[in-house]
């Protein structure tokens, strides 16, 4: 019974789809060391600093050289004091987030009203930036808080200020579960999708037509490679953001590993599907780029997804990847079972099925 299962077509297949990725250095790369890359990269770009530098420039004049030192006084400004044209050109490239101006006051006279000469004795300074730019918007807040407690102005509310820095409140606890959403897709798609176009360019699809094997064999191997292929892939980046960044999954790692399965054979199929048809590696990549392009960036992969427009969240929420996405990070950063991600379960699992059997009809050797 065990020799006759192990010689079956189908297992037969799958072992050799599994050499085929093993000794393919390209497969092993994106498949591990891409997302390690991806994971360190971003991790350390946005990694948890005590002090985030504030670049400021103080345009030359009256006045620069006292705000130069009033802003100084805090540790996380940077100031330099320049010409109008330097000041303006370092912000048009970004190496300053903000440029602040000290104006003579226009109300001086003795005769003008009291108030206004109270208000002409205040100094008057202005802020150039673009309120576009989270940083320069940051940048101007700042300054003006450092300026107006130097000047004296006192808080009515009593504040108090409490850092989170825990695990599973770090931009790399909501980012990890985006790369390994992200390394799922690329995983099925191109690791399906463009190799079965590749076998047929070279004829091998064409080969296998004289055979007796059956098209289910050679879908279905093709997706248990895979399935297999990419648990290790997972535990890897896993394990590897916990160790480094100390990333934790709040939920059961059983329900973790069993959407990651779901997910890879959602994708997977996806693939097939794209390959059924396509002739050439030219009109694959093409098809690819534009099945992966939108859920690269309406996928919540490295920013929630509540960004866009109300009008565009109907579509982004049922992209084959923002529900699997939406998944992994209920259950590892919220401790969500398989009651809380039904719905976006439900959503996968629809375009996993309708994929599979679209590819089984539509697929074509030669």
């Amino acid at each position: 019974m065990n020799a006759s299962f192990k010689n079956h077509p189908l297992m037969q297949l799958v072992a050799t789809r599994l050499r085929e990725l093993i000794r393919t250095p390209e497969a092993v790369f994106w498949g591990y060391v891409f997302p390690l890359v991806m994971v360190v990269a971003l991790g350390l770009a946005f990694r948890s600093k005590p002090v985030e530098i504030i670049s400021v420039d103080v345009q030359a004049g009256p006045g620069a050289e006292a705000i130069k030192r009033t802003l100084e006084k805090v540790e996380r400004f940077r100031v330099l004091v320049g010409t109008e044209d330097d000041c303006r050109r370092r912000l048009r490239t970004g190496d300053t987030e903000l440029i602040v101006i000290a104006e003579t006051p226009s109300v001086s006279t003795s005769e003008a009203p009291l108030e206004a000469r109270s208000k002409s004795a205040s100094p008057t300074v202005r802020y150039l930036f673009d309120p576009t730019r989270p940083g320069s918007l940051l940048a101007r807040n700042s300054t003006d808080d450092a300026l107006q407690r130097d000047a004296g102005r006192q808080d009515i509310v009593v504040t108090e200020n409490t850092e989170v820095s825990e695990p599973g409140s770090r931009y790399i606890d909501f980012l990890v579960p985006g790369l390994i959403g992200m390394g799922i897709m690329g995983g099925g798609l191109w690791g399906l999708g463009f190799a079965i176009v590749d076998l047929r360019v070279r004829q091998v699809l064409k080969r296998y037509l004289g055979t007796p094997m059956k098209k289910g064999h050679f879908l279905g191997a093709m997706i248990i490679a895979r399935l297999a292929f990419v648990i290790p892939e997972f535990l890897v980046l896993l394990l590897f953001s916990h160790f480094f960044f100390g990333v934790i999954c709040h939920g059961s790692l059983v329900t973790l590993l069993m959407l990651v399965l779901i997910g890879a054979f959602e994708f997977a199929a996806i693939g097939l599907l794209i390959a059924s048809r396509t002739q050439t590696q030219e009109g694959v990549m093409g098809l690819m780029n534009l099945v992966t392009i939108p859920m690269w960036v309406g996928s919540g992969i490295f920013f929630s997804t509540n960004r866009f427009p109300d009008f565009a969240q109907p579509v982004l929420n049922v992209l084959p990847l923002k529900p699997l996405i939406g998944a992994f990070r209920q259950v590892m950063l919220e401790g969500a079972g398989w009651i809380e991600v039904a719905p976006q379960l439900a959503i996968v699992l629809a375009w996993a099925v309708v994929s599979f059997v679209l590819a089984l009809r539509l697929f074509r050797w030669n």
